[in-house]
């Protein structure tokens, strides 16, 4: 595995390289990240993953500086698996140059963790139009966990026609259901049962919450889940994956979308 720190020495190794396919992480790798490193490396022979933990999608320093971050078993990792290129910048290497392509956050950033995370999505969407300028990407992994980011990255793709594809990639989930986050680490064991029992009554009550938010009765829904032992939620939706609007009936396929805390930890989640 080649390791690379600047933005220079990556370009001039990877410039002639054909169809390079993109995994960006936040490090604590995971074996959510590993699948879709896995995907990647069944599909292309150059395979390039990185690490940044962006500070501009952050919405405190507090909560940047609190970020796990395990570099050397990361390296591990990656080593294992045989990943051809990994790019670990510093701050000034993503965000000293300009950008050819200005930033373009679709009004879809305005709902879920939009609301409630002001600027993030900017941030995210800076730091990745950058990664996509240096490293000219065929094909870029990303989790459904994370659905509406991809989704807004794929706006701000069509929207500067960025020569990029964007690979869709199943959530990975441990055995009691709970989809894997670098967050998760921060949690203790009895943090984690909770997590799962949440999970196991979203899958459950589908139809019926969709069903209760159609009624306007969502908050009985919402009481039964802090009932597990939680004080928070950010938000709890039922959205039509094609239209990204609440279905209108109950027989129109749809995902929940889910943010909410344990102790500290804020938990996003759809299924």
């Amino acid at each position: 595995m080649k390791i690379f720190k600047n933005k220079r020495e990556l370009i001039k190794e990877i410039s002639k390289k054909k169809a390079i396919s993109f995994i960006p992480t936040m490090g604590s790798i995971h074996n959510g990240h590993l699948s879709l490193i896995n995907k990647a490396k069944r599909e292309s022979k150059n395979v390039l993953v990185s690490i940044y933990v962006n500070p501009k999608q952050f919405g405190s320093r507090a909560d940047f500086k609190k970020y796990p971050r395990n570099i050397n078993n990361d390296i591990r990792l990656l080593k294992k698996i045989k990943v051809k290129y990994l790019y670990i910048p510093n701050k000034k290497d993503i965000y000293s140059f300009k950008t050819k392509s200005n930033i373009y956050v679709d009004k879809f950033s305005h709902k879920l963790c939009g609301k409630f995370r002001p600027g993030h999505f900017k941030g995210v969407l800076n730091v990745v139009n950058r990664f996509l300028e240096i490293i000219k990407p065929k094909f870029m992994y990303l989790g459904m966990k994370d659905y509406q980011q991809v989704i807004l990255i794929k706006s701000h793709i069509n929207k500067n026609n960025i020569n990029t594809k964007i690979k869709m990639c199943t959530t990975i989930r441990e055995k009691n259901g709970v989809a894997l986050s670098s967050r998760n680490i921060k949690l203790n064991k009895s943090q984690i049962k909770i997590a799962a029992k949440i999970c196991k009554y979203l899958r459950m009550n589908k139809r019926k919450i969709l069903l209760k938010t159609l009624d306007k009765k969502k908050t009985e829904i919402l009481f039964a889940i802090k009932k597990f032992g939680i004080k928070k939620i950010d938000y709890l939706e039922c959205l039509n994956l094609n239209t990204l609007k609440t279905p209108k009936n109950i027989n129109i396929k749809f995902n929940l979308f889910i943010a909410y805390y344990i102790g500290k930890i804020r938990l996003i989640d759809n299924l």
